[in-house]
């Protein structure tokens, strides 16, 4: 069974949940929101909406959701935040995490959140990936974007790029490194992966002329892993590792931070892409895409990244 959440409600989350349920997924999923919320916007939409009322077995699309309806307490106007909403948005992300948490068979698809928001309300919330680490209660996690046969993981997430240098040790790397060897392994079923990994600097540091954390940090790094069995190729220049010569015959790449991965993943396929948290002891998958406020509630909105990241947990459930 599938556990979604439809993220923002001022956002496309609530769309996305209505326009989905039009088509025939016939899947169980049960989707975690204010079931007024999705009325309200089904309306706005003019799509008709069912509610099937029978938890057991949950039943999305050809017109009908099933919800586990987690109420709000502020408005519903699409494209307008109501920080009111904050603490019925977390209630309902926390609900979902412990239906899936420890329960075999289980995945948790997530809408997109705007972590403003929730700043704004008082809490500190960085991303799903940070906060579903902190609730899960393991060490560390990685984030994966997948885009049919690309897969670019991030050694850094969210920082501001002065920040990661500093963040990226040689500790840090190491631990994200066997995340997502083991999580191709297992999730994946890649019995050996080749992970390609990136430089952080301008040519991989030019020997140390543009840099030092590949000589220092990186390099080192992935000495140690390679002695122990994995596969491993570089640092390479990010510039030129995104290249059919270098992804040939790759499983994954590991990028140093955010905006050195991501751009060239969701030019490969932002309307299909999906982000898929790596290192916890359940499955979820996401949409690439943030809450576009600015299309909410008018049918105009792509969506084939939720509907890959639906696909995407199936099959990673199923053992695809």
């Amino acid at each position: 069974m599938l556990v979604i959440t439809a993220g923002e409600p001022a956002g496309i989350g609530p769309d996305l949940m209505v326009m989905l349920a039009q088509e025939p997924i016939d899947r169980p999923c049960l989707v975690v929101a204010d079931r007024g919320l999705l009325q309200s916007r089904a309306n706005c939409l003019g799509l008709p909406l069912k509610f099937h009322p029978d938890l057991s077995k949950p039943r999305f699309g050809r017109g009908s959701l099933t919800v586990l309806d987690t109420p709000l307490a502020g408005s519903y106007e699409p494209g307008t935040i109501d920080l009111a909403n904050v603490p019925g948005v977390m209630a309902g992300l926390d609900r979902a995490i412990a239906m899936v948490a420890q329960v075999p068979n289980r995945a948790l698809v997530t809408g997109p959140m705007q972590k403003s928001a929730v700043n704004d309300a008082g809490l500190s919330f960085s991303g799903h990936t940070e906060y579903l680490a902190s609730a899960a209660g393991v060490e560390d996690v990685v984030m994966l974007l997948v885009a049919q046969q690309l897969r670019v993981a991030l050694a850094t997430t969210h920082l501001a790029l002065r920040a990661v240098p500093d963040a990226l040790t040689p500790e840090l790397l190491e631990r994200r490194l066997r995340i997502l060897h083991a999580d191709l392994q297992s999730k994946f079923h890649v019995d050996q992966p080749q992970i390609l990994v990136a430089g952080l600097n301008p040519h991989a540091g030019e020997q140390g002329h543009l840099g030092r954390e590949e000589i220092e940090v990186i390099e080192p790094t992935l000495d140690k892993l390679r002695a122990e069995g994995l596969r491993l190729v570089g640092p390479l220049p990010a510039d030129t590792l995104f290249t059919p010569q270098h992804l040939k015959g790759a499983d994954a790449v590991m990028a140093m931070y955010h905006d050195q991965g991501l751009p060239v993943l969701k030019f490969a396929g932002f309307s299909s892409a999906v982000n898929v948290t790596l290192g916890l002891p359940f499955i979820r998958t996401s949409v690439d895409h943030g809450t576009a406020l600015d299309k909410a509630g008018s049918g105009e909105i792509e969506t084939g990244s939720m509907r890959a990241a639906i696909e995407l947990a199936i099959d990673l459930v199923e053992g695809v």
